[in-house]
């Protein structure tokens, strides 16, 4: 390595940026390269999310109808044929939990749980899970098994 080998590391010198506003003779003087008048010209502009150019913006444009619940619970809904399904498998014996549906990804874990009444349920089950459909509970039951709600 000799004197006239040595340069800086790959990406260590870095340009100076363009001065702008340096008077006249730099040739970015004057409107220092922001075009004449407007909002971009200005300082301390900065654009409002969604703003179109004046043109009436997308989110006012689409009509909203209908009411949002903010307090809804949503329920991740289970059929007895899933829980009939996972007796026939030999993954559950006697008890469903919330962990025994997480960890058959059936529900994840911090979901509202409820067992809804389609398909048939032939095994005596004691279910634990957060609500329960009528015709479900009424199924459990007749099949010989338990819904417990959370």
């Amino acid at each position: 390595m000799e004197l006239h080998n040595l340069k800086p590391a790959e990406g260590a010198v870095q340009k100076a940026g363009k001065r702008v506003g340096r008077g006249e003779g730099s040739g970015k003087g004057g409107t220092s390269t922001r075009g004449h008048k407007g909002a971009k010209s200005r300082s301390g502009y900065s654009k409002k999310i969604g703003f179109e150019g004046g043109q009436m913006p997308l989110q006012r444009r689409v009509p909203k109808f209908g009411f949002k619940n903010i307090n809804r619970k949503e329920y991740q809904g289970i059929n007895l044929s899933k829980l009939q399904e996972l007796v026939d498998n030999g993954v559950v014996k006697k008890e469903v939990t919330l962990e025994t549906l997480v960890e058959n990804r059936l529900a994840h874990k911090n979901d509202l749980v409820k067992i809804l009444g389609d398909g048939e349920l032939k095994a005596a089950l004691k279910i634990s899970v957060h609500k329960f459909s009528a015709s479900a509970k009424a199924a459990i039951e007749a099949a010989g098994g338990e819904a417990i709600s959370l």
